[in-house]
């Protein structure tokens, strides 16, 4: 994390990881309720096996940081007219393609305070546990927790934000309050209906600021090691996905293209495999700041980085205001179903939606095709930095394989 400019639908399925610490004395808190989440119930699609017939397609979206600045709790303390803390008006703009997708996922990048406060930004954060409410209501099912941020506040700091985004119902990924909790993945159901798909979503980060993890608690974040993800993504396989997504926080801070590391381990994961599908079906990356590519490796899609969806006026490296860290991509997958079991559910339409973050007005703002008549920066400056977007975006020949700007 780098300057800022200073201003005034039931439970995650149980499926133990190979890699996972067992702690068989623990039970974990309840994970996150969200709307669309699993149920108990038997497996959807034979059990992650596909090919059920009435299986229908699904969208799923996803969205990057999500990075509460001073000025952004500022923000929210006056959107709420003195009465806490309410988020939800600077991320309307972004809940008409959030909510209209089956399944929607974003970044939690901060560690929650205790109700009241005291609440802090850069460079050790604590954010009002009112963020996890406007997410659920912008229409958010699942939340990555992993970040080099997860441990400002230590395990308290995971505990009361797992429990704020539990209360929202807001599932999530990538920390954990228990061994029990960190060794099973989060599935989520995408659509309604016995035939709706099931989604893994597992989540981890490069590092945690040289933060140790928490004595007893390895578990407390998931770090980036590639044989662990790939064995996750089995261990969620077995516990019956159809589909498994990885968010990984990833990548150098204010460069546009991806780095060597990310680049190496996309291909890596990617070309993992069993039987006649991939072990992971789809890469979201975060950190970076700034809108990063998308690019389909080995027939999987990675998108390195999606920017910052909320956060305040940074600074960059060389001590200059740069306004990429407001802006953003989100990413929106539509997956068919496998022709016959045992086969993978195939990306059939790939978009991104480009974003910004009027720091002004605290506000997101859609830059899709009808940005036009949105208030506040003239129609030219808007355009702009759609056309920055769309530039870092399609860098590594997105457009040749099929990638298309949403709306």
């Amino acid at each position: 994390m780098t300057k800022r400019i200073r201003q005034g639908a039931a439970v995650a399925i149980a499926g133990l990881l190979a890699t996972a610490t067992a702690c068989t004395g623990q039970q974990p808190s309840p994970p996150g309720f969200a709307g669309r989440q699993l149920s108990a119930e038997p497996g959807v699609n034979g059990a992650g096996a596909g090919g059920d017939e009435g299986a229908r397609t699904f969208t799923l979206l996803a969205s990057g940081d999500i990075l509460p600045h001073s000025v952004i709790i500022d923000r929210a303390a006056a959107d709420a007219g003195g009465k806490g803390y309410d988020f939800r008006p600077m991320l309307k703009g972004a809940a008409p393609a959030v909510s209209g997708a089956d399944l929607a996922i974003c970044h939690m990048e901060t560690a929650y305070g205790e109700k009241g406060g005291p609440y802090t930004g850069y460079p050790s954060f604590k954010s009002p546990p009112e963020v996890a409410t406007a997410l659920r209501a912008t229409g958010f099912d699942s939340c990555s927790t992993a970040s080099n941020h997860t441990l400002d506040d230590g395990a308290e700091g995971v505990g009361r934000t797992l429990d704020a985004l539990d209360r929202a119902g807001v599932a999530h990924a990538g920390s954990a309050r228990s061994a029990a909790e960190a060794s099973r993945p989060t599935l989520l159901r995408a659509g309604k209906g016995k035939n709706a798909a099931k989604v893994a979503h597992l989540a981890y980060t490069y590092g945690t600021n040289d933060i140790p993890l928490p004595a007893g608690r390895p578990w407390a974040v998931n770090l980036i090691d590639k044989d662990r993800i790939v064995s996750d993504a089995r261990a969620a396989r077995k516990a019956g996905a159809d589909v498994v997504v990885v968010s990984l926080h990833w990548g150098t801070e204010w460069q546009d293209a991806p780095d060597d590391v990310q680049l190496a381990l996309g291909r890596e994961l990617t070309a993992s495999g069993s039987g006649e599908r991939p072990d992971i079906d789809l890469i979201l990356g975060t950190h970076a700041h700034v809108p990063q590519a998308y690019e389909k490796v080995n027939g999987t899609w990675i998108v390195y980085g999606m920017g910052d969806q909320v956060a305040g006026a940074m600074i960059n490296y060389e001590g200059a205001r740069d306004p990429r860290a407001n802006e953003s991509s989100m990413g929106r997958f539509t997956f068919g179903p496998p022709a016959k079991p045992g086969q993978r559910w195939a990306v059939e339409k790939a978009e991104f939606i480009p974003q910004w973050f009027d720091p002004t007005a605290g506000r997101v703002v859609s830059l899709d095709s009808g940005a036009s008549s949105t208030a506040g920066p003239d129609r030219g400056r808007l355009g702009g930095i759609r056309d920055r977007i769309q530039r870092a975006v399609l860098s590594r020949g997105a457009a040749q394989d099929g990638l298309v700007a949403g709306k």
